[in-house]
Protein backbone atom coordinates (compact mmCIF):
# COMPACT_ATOMS: atom_id res chain seq x y z
CA UNK A 1 0.00 0.00 0.00
CA UNK A 2 1.58 3.60 -0.61
CA UNK A 3 1.68 6.06 1.73
CA UNK A 4 1.72 9.70 0.95
CA UNK A 5 3.07 12.95 2.69
CA UNK A 6 3.05 16.66 1.87
CA UNK A 7 5.64 18.83 3.10
CA UNK A 8 5.89 22.68 3.18
CA UNK A 9 8.78 23.26 4.70
CA UNK A 10 11.55 26.29 5.11
CA UNK A 11 14.88 23.95 4.58
CA UNK A 12 17.92 25.25 5.05
CA UNK A 13 21.71 24.29 4.12
CA UNK A 14 24.97 25.79 5.30
CA UNK A 15 27.33 23.35 3.79
CA UNK A 16 27.45 24.35 0.44
CA UNK A 17 29.21 27.70 -1.30
CA UNK A 18 25.98 30.13 0.05
CA UNK A 19 23.29 29.94 2.38
CA UNK A 20 20.40 28.83 1.50
CA UNK A 21 16.39 29.04 3.14
CA UNK A 22 14.19 27.69 0.68
CA UNK A 23 10.69 27.18 0.83
CA UNK A 24 9.23 24.15 -0.55
CA UNK A 25 6.09 22.07 -1.28
CA UNK A 26 6.40 18.27 -1.97
CA UNK A 27 4.95 15.25 -1.48
CA UNK A 28 6.98 12.06 -1.30
CA UNK A 29 5.06 8.67 -1.57
CA UNK A 30 5.76 5.39 -0.10
CA UNK A 31 5.58 3.83 -2.80
CA UNK A 32 6.78 0.21 -1.22
CA UNK A 33 8.33 -0.26 2.28
CA UNK A 34 9.70 -4.45 1.44
CA UNK A 35 13.05 -3.91 0.39
CA UNK A 36 15.74 -5.07 2.53
CA UNK A 37 18.80 -2.53 1.79
CA UNK A 38 18.58 -1.27 -1.57
CA UNK A 39 21.37 -0.02 -3.51
CA UNK A 40 20.41 0.99 -6.67
CA UNK A 41 17.81 1.45 -9.33
CA UNK A 42 17.19 1.91 -13.38
CA UNK A 43 13.82 3.05 -15.38
CA UNK A 44 12.96 0.24 -17.95
CA UNK A 45 11.34 2.02 -21.51
CA UNK A 46 7.90 0.68 -20.12
CA UNK A 47 8.36 2.50 -16.98
CA UNK A 48 9.27 -0.44 -14.48
CA UNK A 49 11.93 -0.19 -12.10
CA UNK A 50 15.09 -2.45 -11.68
CA UNK A 51 16.15 -2.71 -7.89
CA UNK A 52 19.39 -4.11 -6.72
CA UNK A 53 19.14 -5.61 -2.98
CA UNK A 54 22.96 -5.48 -1.45
CA UNK A 55 22.13 -9.03 0.06
CA UNK A 56 22.09 -10.08 -3.61
CA UNK A 57 18.83 -9.92 -4.63
CA UNK A 58 17.01 -8.14 -8.10
CA UNK A 59 13.90 -7.32 -8.36
CA UNK A 60 11.21 -5.42 -10.40
CA UNK A 61 8.82 -2.73 -9.42
CA UNK A 62 5.99 -1.78 -11.56
CA UNK A 63 3.43 0.96 -10.00
CA UNK A 64 0.60 -1.48 -11.20
CA UNK A 65 1.91 -4.90 -10.09
CA UNK A 66 4.33 -3.67 -7.12
CA UNK A 67 7.11 -5.05 -6.29
CA UNK A 68 8.38 -8.44 -7.70
CA UNK A 69 9.71 -11.64 -6.27
CA UNK A 70 13.88 -11.44 -6.38
CA UNK A 71 14.82 -12.33 -10.51
CA UNK A 72 16.18 -15.97 -10.89
CA UNK A 73 19.78 -16.72 -12.18
CA UNK A 74 21.22 -13.69 -10.17
CA UNK A 75 25.13 -14.58 -9.11
CA UNK A 76 26.64 -14.92 -5.93
CA UNK A 77 27.36 -12.11 -4.13
CA UNK A 78 30.23 -11.41 -1.03
CA UNK A 79 27.52 -9.73 1.21
CA UNK A 80 30.01 -8.80 3.80
CA UNK A 81 30.48 -5.28 5.11
CA UNK A 82 29.60 -2.65 2.11
CA UNK A 83 29.69 -5.31 -0.74
CA UNK A 84 26.58 -6.95 -2.22
CA UNK A 85 24.61 -6.35 -4.93
CA UNK A 86 25.63 -2.61 -5.59
CA UNK A 87 25.07 -0.78 -9.60
CA UNK A 88 22.67 -0.94 -12.15
CA UNK A 89 22.85 0.09 -15.42
CA UNK A 90 19.80 -0.82 -18.73
CA UNK A 91 21.69 -0.93 -22.36
CA UNK A 92 21.01 2.23 -24.14
CA UNK A 93 19.48 -0.51 -26.64
CA UNK A 94 17.48 -2.11 -24.13
CA UNK A 95 13.73 -2.02 -26.02
CA UNK A 96 16.13 -4.09 -28.98
CA UNK A 97 18.00 -6.45 -26.29
CA UNK A 98 16.58 -6.54 -22.98
CA UNK A 99 20.28 -6.41 -21.60
CA UNK A 100 20.63 -4.66 -18.36
CA UNK A 101 24.30 -4.83 -16.13
CA UNK A 102 25.25 -4.74 -12.44
CA UNK A 103 28.07 -4.32 -10.07
CA UNK A 104 28.46 -7.12 -7.65
CA UNK A 105 31.17 -7.97 -4.88
CA UNK A 106 32.19 -11.23 -5.99
CA UNK A 107 33.89 -14.08 -4.32
CA UNK A 108 37.54 -14.97 -5.54
CA UNK A 109 40.30 -17.27 -4.40
CA UNK A 110 41.81 -15.57 -1.22
CA UNK A 111 39.03 -12.34 -1.37
CA UNK A 112 36.56 -11.00 -3.15
CA UNK A 113 36.87 -8.24 -6.30
CA UNK A 114 34.38 -5.37 -7.69
CA UNK A 115 32.44 -7.64 -11.08
CA UNK A 116 30.15 -6.29 -13.41
CA UNK A 117 27.80 -8.95 -15.84
CA UNK A 118 25.54 -8.14 -18.30
CA UNK A 119 22.41 -10.27 -18.45
CA UNK A 120 19.06 -10.36 -20.91
CA UNK A 121 15.86 -9.53 -18.90
CA UNK A 122 13.48 -12.08 -19.20
CA UNK A 123 10.07 -12.70 -17.42
CA UNK A 124 11.65 -13.34 -14.01
CA UNK A 125 14.81 -14.35 -14.16
CA UNK A 126 17.87 -13.29 -15.94
CA UNK A 127 19.54 -15.29 -19.29
CA UNK A 128 22.84 -14.85 -21.15
CA UNK A 129 24.39 -13.84 -18.04
CA UNK A 130 27.94 -12.65 -18.62
CA UNK A 131 30.70 -11.67 -16.44
CA UNK A 132 32.07 -8.25 -18.45
CA UNK A 133 34.60 -7.15 -16.23
CA UNK A 134 36.27 -7.97 -12.43
CA UNK A 135 38.27 -5.60 -10.63
CA UNK A 136 42.08 -6.28 -10.10
CA UNK A 137 43.33 -7.33 -7.85
CA UNK A 138 41.61 -9.53 -5.26
CA UNK A 139 41.16 -7.65 -1.32
CA UNK A 140 40.18 -9.35 1.76
CA UNK A 141 38.56 -7.04 2.99
CA UNK A 142 34.36 -5.77 3.07
CA UNK A 143 35.26 -1.84 2.00
CA UNK A 144 34.56 0.64 -0.31
CA UNK A 145 33.55 -1.56 -3.65
CA UNK A 146 32.25 1.17 -5.47
CA UNK A 147 30.10 0.83 -7.54
CA UNK A 148 27.80 2.72 -10.19
CA UNK A 149 27.39 1.94 -13.91
CA UNK A 150 26.32 5.15 -16.32
CA UNK A 151 26.54 4.88 -20.28
CA UNK A 152 27.22 7.76 -22.03
CA UNK A 153 26.41 8.86 -25.62
CA UNK A 154 28.93 6.82 -27.51
CA UNK A 155 27.83 3.87 -25.90
CA UNK A 156 30.91 3.32 -23.55
CA UNK A 157 30.14 2.03 -20.25
CA UNK A 158 31.84 3.74 -17.17
CA UNK A 159 32.13 1.65 -13.91
CA UNK A 160 33.68 3.60 -10.86
CA UNK A 161 35.53 1.41 -8.75
CA UNK A 162 36.51 1.77 -5.35
CA UNK A 163 40.18 1.36 -3.40
CA UNK A 164 39.33 -0.69 -1.14
CA UNK A 165 40.22 1.22 2.28
CA UNK A 166 43.34 -0.39 3.24
CA UNK A 167 44.55 0.00 -0.36
CA UNK A 168 44.31 3.22 -0.20
CA UNK A 169 47.54 4.47 -2.39
CA UNK A 170 47.04 2.04 -5.00
CA UNK A 171 44.56 4.58 -6.33
CA UNK A 172 47.42 6.20 -7.46
CA UNK A 173 48.78 3.12 -9.38
CA UNK A 174 48.27 2.59 -13.02
CA UNK A 175 48.94 -1.22 -13.34
CA UNK A 176 45.43 -1.74 -11.43
CA UNK A 177 41.97 -0.87 -11.37
CA UNK A 178 41.87 0.11 -7.28
CA UNK A 179 40.43 3.54 -7.19
CA UNK A 180 39.55 4.02 -10.57
CA UNK A 181 36.40 4.78 -12.86
CA UNK A 182 37.17 2.36 -15.99
CA UNK A 183 35.39 2.83 -19.33
CA UNK A 184 34.60 -0.20 -21.57
CA UNK A 185 32.29 -1.42 -24.24
CA UNK A 186 29.36 -3.33 -23.50
CA UNK A 187 31.05 -6.79 -24.07
CA UNK A 188 33.91 -5.48 -21.50
CA UNK A 189 36.73 -4.82 -24.34
CA UNK A 190 38.92 -1.65 -24.48
CA UNK A 191 37.85 1.25 -26.58
CA UNK A 192 41.09 1.71 -28.44
CA UNK A 193 41.22 5.73 -27.45
CA UNK A 194 41.29 5.35 -23.76
CA UNK A 195 44.41 6.65 -21.82
CA UNK A 196 46.16 3.86 -20.63
CA UNK A 197 46.28 1.50 -22.74
CA UNK A 198 49.57 0.02 -23.30
CA UNK A 199 49.34 -0.33 -19.33
CA UNK A 200 48.15 -3.42 -16.97
CA UNK A 201 45.25 -1.76 -16.37
CA UNK A 202 43.81 -0.64 -20.07
CA UNK A 203 40.31 -0.30 -18.94
CA UNK A 204 41.34 2.96 -16.57
CA UNK A 205 39.90 5.96 -17.52
CA UNK A 206 40.39 8.31 -14.59
CA UNK A 207 42.51 7.61 -11.11
CA UNK A 208 43.18 8.82 -7.51
CA UNK A 209 39.13 8.32 -6.70
CA UNK A 210 38.39 6.78 -3.02
CA UNK A 211 35.03 5.30 -2.85
CA UNK A 212 32.59 6.72 -5.94
CA UNK A 213 29.00 6.32 -4.67
CA UNK A 214 27.85 8.67 -7.56
CA UNK A 215 28.25 8.67 -11.46
CA UNK A 216 26.31 10.10 -13.88
CA UNK A 217 26.01 11.57 -17.26
CA UNK A 218 24.88 15.63 -17.90
CA UNK A 219 21.68 15.70 -19.72
CA UNK A 220 22.68 18.44 -22.00
CA UNK A 221 26.46 18.19 -22.42
CA UNK A 222 27.11 14.71 -22.18
CA UNK A 223 29.77 14.58 -19.58
CA UNK A 224 30.87 12.48 -16.67
CA UNK A 225 30.34 13.59 -13.48
CA UNK A 226 31.32 11.42 -10.68
CA UNK A 227 30.71 11.83 -6.78
CA UNK A 228 33.05 10.32 -3.82
CA UNK A 229 33.38 9.56 -0.25
CA UNK A 230 35.85 11.15 1.23
CA UNK A 231 37.62 9.97 4.52
CA UNK A 232 36.44 12.37 7.60
CA UNK A 233 35.74 15.33 5.48
CA UNK A 234 36.61 15.77 1.89
CA UNK A 235 33.48 14.47 0.10
CA UNK A 236 34.16 15.30 -3.61
CA UNK A 237 31.89 16.33 -6.90
CA UNK A 238 34.01 15.88 -9.92
CA UNK A 239 33.68 16.62 -13.71
CA UNK A 240 35.52 13.39 -15.00
CA UNK A 241 38.15 14.00 -17.99
CA UNK A 242 40.13 11.43 -19.91
CA UNK A 243 43.20 10.36 -17.90
CA UNK A 244 42.64 12.45 -15.24
CA UNK A 245 44.46 11.79 -12.11
CA UNK A 246 42.02 12.92 -9.20
CA UNK A 247 44.47 12.80 -6.18
CA UNK A 248 43.66 10.57 -3.42
CA UNK A 249 45.48 9.53 -1.42
CA UNK A 250 47.91 12.60 -2.03
CA UNK A 251 45.77 15.28 -2.03
CA UNK A 252 42.66 15.43 0.42
CA UNK A 253 40.56 17.66 2.12
CA UNK A 254 39.55 15.25 5.05
CA UNK A 255 41.42 13.31 7.71
CA UNK A 256 41.41 9.84 8.73
CA UNK A 257 38.75 8.47 11.27
CA UNK A 258 41.15 8.20 13.82
CA UNK A 259 41.76 12.06 13.50
CA UNK A 260 45.79 11.25 12.03
CA UNK A 261 46.28 12.92 8.89
CA UNK A 262 46.72 11.36 5.65
CA UNK A 263 48.18 14.33 3.89
CA UNK A 264 48.72 17.74 4.65
CA UNK A 265 48.34 18.75 0.83
CA UNK A 266 44.62 19.71 -0.87
CA UNK A 267 46.46 20.36 -4.35
CA UNK A 268 48.93 19.87 -6.49
CA UNK A 269 50.30 20.38 -9.86
CA UNK A 270 49.26 17.40 -12.27
CA UNK A 271 46.13 16.74 -10.21
CA UNK A 272 42.17 17.79 -10.17
CA UNK A 273 40.43 19.76 -7.85
CA UNK A 274 36.86 18.54 -7.02
CA UNK A 275 33.96 20.79 -8.29
CA UNK A 276 32.55 20.92 -4.84
CA UNK A 277 33.57 18.99 -1.60
CA UNK A 278 31.89 18.92 1.49
CA UNK A 279 33.57 19.04 5.03
CA UNK A 280 32.29 17.75 7.57
CA UNK A 281 31.23 14.36 5.72
CA UNK A 282 27.68 14.52 4.18
CA UNK A 283 28.47 10.27 3.51
CA UNK A 284 26.95 11.20 -0.24
CA UNK A 285 25.38 8.27 -2.44
CA UNK A 286 23.06 8.16 -5.58
CA UNK A 287 23.65 11.48 -8.39
CA UNK A 288 21.60 12.58 -10.80
CA UNK A 289 21.10 16.06 -12.91
CA UNK A 290 17.83 17.30 -12.78
CA UNK A 291 15.72 17.00 -16.03
CA UNK A 292 11.81 17.41 -16.44
CA UNK A 293 9.03 19.91 -16.19
CA UNK A 294 7.64 18.54 -12.68
CA UNK A 295 10.80 20.72 -10.86
CA UNK A 296 11.31 23.31 -13.66
CA UNK A 297 13.20 25.59 -11.44
CA UNK A 298 15.61 22.82 -10.97
CA UNK A 299 16.66 21.84 -14.17
CA UNK A 300 20.02 21.20 -14.61
CA UNK A 301 20.86 21.41 -11.02
CA UNK A 302 21.98 18.32 -9.13
CA UNK A 303 20.38 15.93 -6.68
CA UNK A 304 23.07 13.86 -4.51
CA UNK A 305 21.58 11.72 -1.60
CA UNK A 306 23.00 11.67 1.98
CA UNK A 307 23.38 8.58 3.81
CA UNK A 308 24.81 10.53 7.27
CA UNK A 309 22.95 12.85 7.26
CA UNK A 310 19.57 11.18 6.15
CA UNK A 311 18.42 13.96 3.29
CA UNK A 312 18.24 14.58 -0.50
CA UNK A 313 20.26 17.11 -1.26
CA UNK A 314 19.44 19.78 -4.21
CA UNK A 315 22.57 21.55 -5.20
CA UNK A 316 21.89 24.87 -7.80
CA UNK A 317 24.29 25.08 -10.69
CA UNK A 318 25.18 27.65 -12.90
CA UNK A 319 27.23 26.66 -16.07
CA UNK A 320 28.88 23.87 -14.11
CA UNK A 321 29.72 25.89 -11.03
CA UNK A 322 27.65 24.81 -8.02
CA UNK A 323 25.44 27.49 -6.00
CA UNK A 324 23.40 27.12 -3.01
CA UNK A 325 22.27 23.97 -1.44
CA UNK A 326 19.24 22.85 0.27
CA UNK A 327 18.44 19.54 2.52
CA UNK A 328 15.09 17.50 1.89
CA UNK A 329 13.41 15.55 4.22
CA UNK A 330 16.18 14.98 7.00
CA UNK A 331 13.31 14.94 9.31
CA UNK A 332 12.48 11.37 8.46
CA UNK A 333 15.75 9.99 9.53
CA UNK A 334 16.26 8.15 6.24
CA UNK A 335 19.34 7.18 4.80
CA UNK A 336 19.40 7.69 1.44
CA UNK A 337 21.21 5.46 -0.86
CA UNK A 338 20.39 6.26 -4.48
CA UNK A 339 18.33 8.90 -6.34
CA UNK A 340 17.04 8.85 -9.86
CA UNK A 341 14.81 11.11 -11.96
CA UNK A 342 12.44 9.52 -13.72
CA UNK A 343 11.41 10.44 -17.58
CA UNK A 344 8.10 11.97 -16.59
CA UNK A 345 10.70 14.37 -14.05
CA UNK A 346 9.99 12.77 -10.68
CA UNK A 347 12.81 12.40 -8.58
CA UNK A 348 13.11 8.55 -7.02
CA UNK A 349 14.93 7.73 -3.80
CA UNK A 350 16.21 4.75 -2.33
CA UNK A 351 16.54 4.01 1.58
CA UNK A 352 18.95 2.16 3.39
CA UNK A 353 18.09 -0.16 5.70
CA UNK A 354 16.62 -3.70 6.33
CA UNK A 355 12.95 -2.62 5.85
CA UNK A 356 14.17 -0.43 2.73
CA UNK A 357 12.16 1.81 0.96
CA UNK A 358 11.19 3.03 -2.58
CA UNK A 359 10.29 7.02 -2.26
CA UNK A 360 8.64 8.90 -5.08
CA UNK A 361 8.73 13.17 -4.94
CA UNK A 362 6.53 14.96 -6.68
CA UNK A 363 5.00 18.66 -6.05
CA UNK A 364 2.27 18.92 -3.77
CA UNK A 365 -1.34 18.98 -5.16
Amino acid sequence: MKNSWKYSLCLASVLGTAFSVQAADLEIEELTTELTNPWGMVFLPDGKLVITERPGNIRLYDEKAGLSAPLKNVPEVVASGQGGMLGITADPNFAENNKIYFCYSKPGDGGSSTGVSSAVLKGDALTDVKDIFTQYPLVDNGFHFGCRLTFDADGHLFVSLGERYAHMKEAQNLDNHLGKVVRIWPDGSVPEDNPFTDGKAPEVYSYGHRNVQGLTIHPQTGAVWEMEHGPKGGDEINLLGKGNNYGWPVITYGIDYSGSIISDKTEMEGMEQPVLYWDPSIAPSGMAFYHGDKFPEWEGDLLVGSLKFTHLRHVEMDNGKPGEQTEYFRDRKERIRDVVVSPEGYVYMLTDSPDGKLLKVSPAK
